[in-house]
């Protein structure tokens, strides 16, 4: 009896630890299931900087500035940027190396193994969908606030979700944020035109926010007053260090592009570089754009919720205000795209592996994209979008995100170690280092959590740890495979 257990028990931990082997990783890319190879370099490029700057330039960057930083906002990014390319030279390395969709999940599972992978990619289907989530409410605000400039009064009733009316109006008037919702179902939309179709779409509205941004710094730089920068640390180096665990949300981004890798031509080589050049080119824009605001207003008068069109008003430039707050609005709707992508992404490969069923891993017959997953995933978010208040659909993201860099952060050191013969486009430098301080910084981001956040998190990771016993388990490819080895014999 002592013996059947313990064999029982060998085969469970052998199932939790099974690894995709990585000498065979594209072998099962085929096309009855495969995706498209329709992106070149600087549509990756366009797509990660589509994620990276978004509500964290047009509004987070005010908010901080005026609650917690001051003027040394500035360094507050720099500190956040630093911390992300920690993370983002270790995916840069691996995505030159596993040219394939799923991002952290597939690099868990051919390093750290099977339940490491299913845990990171199932917390990634929640934090991705409720990321897109957040930005729609965010977007449905300045929606609402460029109606409010205009004279145009929406019906009570689709204006927001039940709970957030504000002070002076009446309980229960508000049923459904409506115009969050449809912008998750219009995001869907796109995505499922194709990649070609929807990577267009997107690189348009990258073209249009990083222009909205170059207008900001030119037009904006002679508006700079010196004075407003002293004192440059109003709130200690303290606030610029909390600064930096609140923007460090802001600095991410190219995880979810990552996850297109198998719509890419020639992954191995663009991968690494459109990872690399995204966070450069986004960090070069928020350093340069959080100068131009804080020396145009005194941090005490940023506003915190539009700050960069505000700034504009008060030196009497409405028109190039009203330019931006149009800018922010549709420009943020690459965040949507990005995170959106990212999670159909990771859903299709963990059906396409067995761990989920295998019908969400059905491509449309000529499009070529994961048709199935990505209307769910649009619905998901607009019933979160509709139906949430902005406060507890963000207690929903975060975590996940920090744990996925952890993930990968180890993983890259232990296959440079465990696997140093494998030729790599890109070398994360200064190994172990740089993802040491990747993994370090992430951990001490996941002390400022809330409770609810690890509460939620527990929730979600518990309904996993049933479909992953009862069904990924026995259903995986790998559990069925003949065993194989993902290492050259010694």
């Amino acid at each position: 009896m002592a013996a059947k257990t313990l064999q029982g028990l060998n085969r469970l931990l052998h199932g939790l630890i099974r690894r995709k082997p990585i000498d065979r990783i594209e072998d099962d890319t085929g096309e009855p299931t495969g995706l498209s190879r329709t992106l070149g370099l600087w549509q990756l490029t366009a797509i990660g900087i589509g994620g990276i700057i978004g509500a964290g330039i047009f509004s987070l960057a005010g908010a901080v500035a005026n609650e917690k930083a001051g003027p040394a906002v500035l360094i507050s990014f720099l500190v956040a940027g630093i911390a992300s390319a920690a993370a983002a030279l270790s995916y840069a390395e691996f995505a030159g190396l596993i040219p394939r969709a799923g991002s952290a999940y597939t690099y868990g599972y051919v390093v750290l193994g099977e339940f490491a992978a299913w845990f990171i990619g199932w917390d990634l289907l929640l934090e991705y969908t409720a990321i897109v989530a957040v930005v729609a409410i965010g977007i449905s605000g300045y929606f609402n606030d460029l109606l409010g400039f205009m004279d145009v009064e929406l019906p009570l009733w689709m204006v927001g979700a039940p709970g957030t009316e504000p002070e002076g109006v009446a309980s229960g008037s508000y049923k459904v944020n409506l115009f969050a919702a449809l912008l998750c179902l219009l995001i869907a939309y796109v995505l499922n035109l194709g990649m070609k179709s929807a990577a267009r779409f997107e690189t348009a509205l990258v073209y249009l926010k990083v222009g909205i941004v170059l207008l900001v710094i030119v037009v904006g730089v002679f508006k700079i007053n010196t004075a407003n920068y002293s004192p440059f640390f109003p709130f200690g180096w303290g606030g610029a260090f909390t600064g930096a665990a609140t923007v460090f949300f802001a600095v991410f981004g190219y995880d979810a592009m990552s996850t297109a890798a198998e719509e890419s031509h020639d992954a191995r080589r663009h991968m690494p570089k459109a990872i690399v050049y995204s966070l450069v080119v986004s960090m070069v824009l928020y350093v340069l754009a959080c100068l131009v605001l804080t020396g145009m207003v005194d941090y005490r008068d940023i506003n915190p919720n539009a700050a960069f069109s505000s700034a504009f008003d008060s030196v009497g430039m409405q028109t190039v205000g009203l330019i931006i707050a149009v800018g922010a609005i549709l420009g943020i709707l690459t965040v949507l795209f990005t995170f959106m992508m990212g999670a159909a992404r990771v859903w299709f490969s963990m059906s396409r592996d067995g761990l989920l069923p295998g019908w969400f891993a059905k491509t449309h017959p000529t499009r070529k994209v994961p048709t199935r997953i990505t209307w769910i995933l649009g619905a998901g978010s607009a019933l979160i979008a509709g139906f949430l208040p902005i406060g507890e659909a963000a207690e929903l993201t975060n975590i996940g995100i920090l744990l996925a860099f952890i993930v990968v952060c180890i993983a890259v050191i232990v296959l440079r170690y465990r696997r140093p013969d494998l030729p790599r486009e890109f070398r994360t430098p200064l190994m172990p280092v740089v993802p040491a301080v990747g993994v370090v910084f992430s951990i001490w981001l996941i002390t400022f959590l809330e409770t609810q956040t690890w509460l939620r998190f527990a929730i979600w990771f518990a309904i996993g740890l049933v479909i992953y016993f009862f069904y990924s388990r026995r259903h995986s490819l790998l559990a069925t495979a003949p065993p194989e080895r993902d290492e050259p014999p010694h």
